[in-house]
């Protein structure tokens, strides 16, 4: 068989995977920080539904016990911005459920202020309940994934990681952070079998961003969207999974653009035929 100029190529034999089960977690042990609500929860229904068992962790417990609930998943109630906690729910993951093979992260939440009124108190809140949870995680997380010999950890950082938006100063800087925390984890954890990524949101319809933007919020932003519309907490819940499944086991840090095609498009307003 002839090839590039004409240089013979041999025949490709090599094996081809089961493609359709790699992205199966059947029976892994996953932790998932942040399960009680929105995309949380559906990150929960998605690893259960690929095989994992889940200990299903979040600050309220309520939440924690409903979607324990629902998916069959183990519940625990933890504030994972303190040390101990993190420590201490990871210990009870492998007493519970075994050599913990997965960590799934979407903690984080944003306050609007303007940059020149922030108060301290405020610029710690955000880099608490946006990044130290996450450096933790892979402290830990990545610690306790490794010796179960390797697996993925994944985030949920934020466009505004990476573009910029008012009022969203101090979440928007822990998030950047974020993202190069993804990197950095990546590279050190490599080695060691550990796979490091993040998905980026645009936004996203949860419950708490209905209550913010209301019905007039949601139309703006599907018509800034190229999809024509917003997202919804399965759509985030979709590319978590792919990032924590068999099917990108050459993937890491990476962080991946979830937005609807939004930071791709052209960032001035047109007007007429393009000059």
């Amino acid at each position: 068989m002839s090839g590039v100029n004409g240089v013979s190529e041999p025949l490709d034999t090599s094996p081809v995977p089961d493609y359709a089960s790699l992205h199966r977690l059947d029976g892994h042990p996953f932790v998932l920080l942040g399960a009680g609500n929105g995309i949380g929860r559906q990150t929960a229904h998605a690893l259960t539904a690929a095989g994992a068992r889940v200990l299903c962790v979040d600050v309220d417990k309520e939440r924690a016990d409903a979607v324990a609930a629902e998916t069959g998943g183990i519940a625990y109630v933890a504030d994972v911005t303190r040390r101990e906690a993190v420590r201490d729910l990871f210990a009870y993951a492998a007493r519970e459920l075994g050599p913990v093979r997965g960590v799934v992260d979407i903690v984080g939440m944003a306050r609007y202020s303007a940059l020149t009124d922030l108060q301290d108190a405020e610029w710690d809140w955000h880099f608490d309940i946006v990044l130290r949870h996450a450096w933790l995680a892979v402290q830990y997380g990545g610690a306790a994934v490794a010796e179960a010999g390797g697996g993925p950890l994944v985030f949920v950082a934020s466009v505004s990681g990476l573009t910029s938006a008012p009022l969203h100063a101090a979440y928007g800087a822990a998030k950047a952070g974020l993202v190069s925390l993804v990197r950095s984890a990546a590279v050190e954890l490599g080695p060691r079998g550990v796979r490091v990524n993040a998905v980026a949101p645009g936004a996203v319809w949860t419950p708490r961003v209905a209550s913010l933007l209301g019905e007039e919020g949601r139309r703006v932003n599907a018509e800034n969207t190229p999809l024509g519309r917003i997202a919804t907490p399965p759509d985030i819940a979709a590319p978590l999974l792919f990032l924590a499944s068999p099917l990108s086991t050459y993937i890491t840090g990476q962080t991946l653009v979830v937005d609807g095609g939004v930071t791709v498009k052209f960032p001035y307003p047109t007007i007429g035929a393009a000059r």
